[in-house]
């Protein structure tokens, strides 16, 4: 209260006018500026705000984009494993299937093989026949026995034949 004592009526009227003056000469020149930078700060935030929206959204296209690319890929991937896994399985039938060709040749030469050894074989034991005919030949015609004893001999010749 000491300082209303202080000042006086037409002080504090002379004051109070001063301030309404300042203020209306302050809204005539100034304050339309500050309402315009106000205005254009609020723009470019507003502005800003709706760029970074739609990035966001670009983002997220993008996102989307890239998330089918790689489903494609990955789907992509996994159709090229399974034709690898089908050409392996083919390659392994091949190979199974020439190895079966190749095993039925062998055996076939193999048998031919046997074949021609078991004629080769029954030629010698035929010409070994041969030979042993033509040496009891021989002997019946050295010991020129009768005929009972030529029978005898041959028999006995083939009974020896017999158990070799």
């Amino acid at each position: 209260m000491e300082l209303l004592k202080l000042l006086s009526a037409n002080e504090i009227i002379a004051q109070g006018v001063c301030f309404l003056l300042l203020l209306a000469v302050l809204r005539v020149f100034l304050w339309n500026r500050f309402l315009k930078l106000l205005d254009a700060r609020k723009e470019r935030i507003a502005s800003e705000l709706k760029a970074i929206e739609t990035a966001k959204a670009d983002v997220e296209k993008l996102k989307s984009g890239y998330d089918g690319r790689i489903a494609r890929i990955e789907e992509e991937a996994r159709e090229k494993i399974q034709s690898a896994i089908i050409e392996g399985k083919k390659a392994a039938q091949e190979v199974r299937e020439k190895a079966q060709e190749d095993a039925e040749r062998l055996f076939e030469k193999t048998r031919e093989n046997i074949k021609v050894e078991a004629a080769k074989a029954e030629e010698r034991l035929k010409n070994k026949i041969v030979d042993i005919a033509i040496e009891a030949a021989e002997k019946v015609i050295e010991e020129k026995l009768s005929e009972a004893g030529d029978r005898k001999l041959v028999e006995g010749f083939i009974n020896k034949l017999e158990r070799r």
